[in-house]
């Protein structure tokens, strides 16, 4: 792209250090940019300087630039809900559940549902599926639906298990689904995967201003941890109009890459209006996100052999394989990227299987057909995403969450070949990483210090959990950036600082790729920019 030597409204950007992710000038002091947030120009200060004499100035002094970071796999309605929902994360016994709930409860209306989000019984001491007992002591009469912290469970108690129009009792199943349910036959409290929805269509429903208002308080939380852009992973129809109104409004502070939620209105409008791309750029649909099974902390994951720990359970399908190659070939005819939950190594099987026979000849095309988590694999499926072009989009701290109890669920031999990041990117795979909020923190710094350590935020354990599957820093800021933005079609325009594309930037108070990669998840977020200009500085 041919840009002019001058122009009006243009601004310099000067920097200790400017990591530009672009292997043909990896590291420059100073950025020009114009009004538009175009990248016009980088390299040393004194040439950019002379090249702009007119030019407002941006010092950042001591401070790094890195290309904005990217979230390849987030959920920012449900990030904004957990700032209206009882935040359940964290709670390390019920009665920490329940005294969360009390505080909460205190300021809703006596006729609203009681809702929260994040429990995890692999925190509790017993570790245990809870029941709707335990919740009906202390909110007999007002409904409560608790979804547990990866959305694969949920938890009731009886007045919300009465609200459900069908009797929950007996020994039927829905399709990709299961209801707990005690040697009665009688549910107990606990619905995973599919069964959720029982429940769910139970409530009432959430309006548009209240749609809007999610994805705004979810937006301004990425921002402020320095995302420049997420792919929002299963996005409805009604939550496309939301951010719609948003983005007419010029309300949205970063990119959205939005997937549409299965196979439902969205891929259906997607498929007769075509791709979307909102005029100013920071919203597009062009992608549907499925799911073909649950998640291991709740047992649903999809595996080839039982769980270790459960005897004779195998987990959940979501979709039966000849569905998921039905949706996947529609998809295709309307040129709409598939995404796929996967993590069980049954589950991803299932889809690298159904890709094959879809892609056919095309699997050497540009489709960027993703693997949404590719968690537990096998040793023949890991050559598979690169023969097949398929990209593993991977959430680094899901790892260090599921360290404590992963390989209780499949045992010391399939835990090789778990969260294997470092044997996908070795096999030619490209990994576009994100966290998979609110099931874990928004914050990216995070999964910069998974990813170059596999350990907690207390450094445990000593060298890394399953350290041979560490990343690079430089690597994990790639899955960040440039394979993020690749992931949504968006390469052209972000991921790099490079003369023509978007000046979407982070300022950070120390060098990600110099220090100490212990450090990473201390880095501070001093000011994040969309299109050149400031949408969140450090107060």
């Amino acid at each position: 792209m041919a840009l002019p030597a001058a122009a009006e409204g243009v601004t310099v950007l000067d920097a200790a250090r400017i990591h530009t992710m672009d292997p043909a000038q990896p590291r420059v002091e100073a950025m020009a940019f114009d009004d538009a947030g175009r990248i016009l120009a980088l390299g040393t200060r004194a040439a950019l300087h002379e090249r702009y004499p007119d030019a407002a100035r941006l010092d950042a002094g001591d401070a790094t630039v890195i290309p904005g970071l990217i979230d390849a796999h987030g959920h920012v309605a449900g990030l904004g809900l957990t700032k209206m929902r009882a935040d359940l994360v964290g709670a390390a016994s019920k009665d920490e559940v329940l005294q969360r709930l009390r505080a909460f409860a205190a300021d809703l209306p006596e006729d609203a549902w009681l809702l929260g989000r994040g429990w995890d019984q692999n925190d509790w001491p017993e570790r245990a599926f809870p029941t709707a007992a335990d919740l009906d002591a202390a909110f007999p009469g007002r409904p409560v639906w608790l979804t547990r912290v990866d959305g694969h469970a949920g938890w009731a108690n009886s007045a919300a298990l009465a609200a459900v129009e069908r009797d929950l009792s007996g020994d039927w199943q829905p399709d990709g689904g299961r209801i707990v349910r005690d040697a009665q036959g009688r549910a107990t409290g606990v619905l995973v995967d599919s069964a959720m929805a029982l429940v769910a269509s139970a409530m009432p429903a959430m309006d548009a201003a209240a749609t809007e208002h999610a994805l705004e308080l979810g937006m301004r939380q990425a921002v402020e941890h320095g995302l420049t852009g997420v792919h929002d992973a299963g996005v409805s129809l009604q939550e496309l109009r939301a951010y719609q109104a948003l983005a007419d409004r010029d309300a949205m502070p970063l990119r959205i890459h939005a997937m549409a939620d299965g196979d439902g209105e969205a891929l259906a409008w997607l498929c007769d209006n075509g791709l979307y791309t909102h005029p100013d750029g920071r919203l597009q649909m062009r992608a549907v996100k499925l799911f073909i099974d649950g998640a291991l902390g709740s047992r649903g994951a999809a595996l080839l052999d039982d769980y270790s720990d459960d005897s004779g359970n195998h987990g959940l399908l979501l979709m039966t394989p000849e569905q998921l190659v039905d949706v996947a070939t529609r998809a295709k005819r309307c040129g709409v990227q598939v995404a796929t939950h996967a993590i069980g190594d049954r589950g991803n099987r299932v889809v690298l299987d159904a890709f094959e026979h879809v892609l056919g000849d095309d699997a050497a095309g540009d489709h960027r057909w993703r693997v949404e988590h590719a968690q537990i694999l096998t040793r023949a499926d890991i050559p598979r995403f690169d023969a097949l072009g398929v990209i593993a989009s991977m959430q680094p701290t899901h790892a260090t969450s599921d360290m404590p109890w992963a390989a209780d669920r499949i045992g010391d031999e399939r835990i090789q070949w778990a969260y294997a990041w470092r044997k996908l990117r070795d096999a030619g795979a490209r990994l576009a990483l994100g966290s998979d909020f609110p099931v874990e923190s928004v914050d990216p710094r995070l999964g910069l210090y998974a990813a170059a350590t596999r350990t907690d935020s207390t450094a445990a354990p000593a060298g890394g959990w399953q350290p041979q599957e560490k990343l690079t820093a430089w690597e994990a800021l790639r899955g960040f950036t440039s394979d993020a933005a690749y992931a949504g079609f968006a390469e052209d325009q972000v991921g790099s600082l490079e003369v023509g594309k978007r000046a979407d930037f982070v300022l950070l108070a120390q060098d990600p790729l110099a220090i100490d990669p212990a450090g990473l998840d201390e880095l501070d977020v001093l000011a994040t920019y969309v299109d050149g200009e400031a949408v969140y500085r450090r107060p």
